[in-house]
């Protein structure tokens, strides 16, 4: 059993880390709908995507690619960095929007970092933990004396982990923890180095099915609602740009609903990015099957009545509350949920 780290930062800027093998388009593709403006100045705004340039971008990408940023007065910006980073970047004000988890606002307020969670992409946290049924592991109290593989003590992922655990009276302690810091766990997983692992429902899961496995899927549980990868921006930003950035929500959400309609739209926007994904027929097909498992967590409870990019205040404040019970310096009980988000931009 490999001793419990601080939790030093929180930050999981592995969140968004897709594996190559599975990002994937083909081909690019326009909305008819969006009609450039011309002559007319237009917003500038900078946007930090996360690590790796992939399928899980394409609503991005359909937006600039079709016009509709254009078209709704917007100059974008798009731009990959790790999670941390960005963080950072949004709170100076170097980058005016970007993509992060809540595992990552959550410890950056605490810090006194001024950002705030402005959109909902992932309505449901798309981390969970993959076990071997062939193993006996049917319930999470079943990974008792097992080992269970993740990347690090940190992010999303681990912190998914634990919630889970708690919900079934386990403890950190209880499992054997091995560290798989390149993110091969996965792999693990199908080679029987593990009985668990922590991934992602459109990603690593899907990896584990194509090995034939017969598994058993957690997803994140009711004492770590975490909100899944959204839209950040700093409170200056917004005060300054705040009908441009209005804007670019908006244009964004759209494009979600095309691509939930049509997949192959989406696809074919990040082909124009990442060409490489669609190499050949089994690369493709394994692409369209990221594409809709993306779709799929792209709207949870709220989000289906309430419309894509709603903000679960609730779950902010069990998710806030939860990761002040599980770090070691207790978080920071001052920061309330009206810290953490901005509902005011959203259509």
């Amino acid at each position: 059993m490999l001793p419990r780290k601080n939790l030093r930062s929180f930050r999981a800027g592995a969140l968004l880390l897709l594996s190559a093998t599975l990002l994937s388009a083909c081909g690019g593709s326009a909305s008819s709908s969006a009609i450039p403006t011309q002559g007319v100045e237009r917003t500038a705004l900078s946007v930090g995507l996360g690590y790796i340039p992939g399928v899980q971008f394409s609503p991005f990408y359909l937006a600039q690619q079709s016009g509709a940023y254009e078209a709704a007065g917007l100059d974008v910006t798009l731009q990959n960095q790790i999670d941390p980073d960005l963080i950072s970047l949004v709170g100076s004000g170097a980058v005016d929007i970007a993509l992060a988890d809540g595992t990552s606002v959550i410890p950056a307020v605490w810090s006194g970092i001024p950002i705030r969670y402005i959109t909902t992409i992932y309505g449901v946290l798309p981390n969970v933990v993959i076990a071997r049924a062939d193993a006996g592991i049917t319930t999470p109290s079943d990974l008792a004396g097992r080992a269970v593989g993740t990347p690090g003590q940190y992010g999303s992922g681990y912190l998914t982990l634990l919630g889970i655990l708690r919900d079934a009276g386990l403890e950190e302690s209880d499992i054997e923890l091995e560290l798989y810091p390149d993110f091969g766990q996965a792999q693990a997983l199908i080679g029987g180095q593990v009985d668990a692992v922590t991934g992602y429902a459109n990603n690593d899961l899907l990896i584990a099915e194509a090995a034939g496995l017969d598994l058993s899927v957690f997803y994140a549980s009711a004492a770590a609602p975490f909100a899944g990868p959204g839209l950040i921006s700093s409170p200056e930003t917004i005060s300054a740009k705040r009908e441009a950035i209005r804007a670019f929500i908006r244009v964004t959400l759209d494009a979600m609903e095309q691509i939930a309609a049509n997949p192959q739209l989406g696809l074919d926007a990040a082909a124009a990015v990442v060409p490489e994904v669609v190499a050949d027929a089994e690369t493709s097909a394994r692409s369209l099957a990221v594409m809709k498992a993306t779709i799929a967590v792209w709207s949870g409870e709220v989000q289906k009545a309430r419309g894509l990019g709603a903000i679960d205040r609730e779950g902010w404040a069990v998710s806030n509350s939860f990761l002040g019970s599980v770090s070691d310096q207790g978080g920071n009980p001052s920061v309330t949920v009206d810290d953490l988000i901005d509902e005011s931009l959203l259509p």
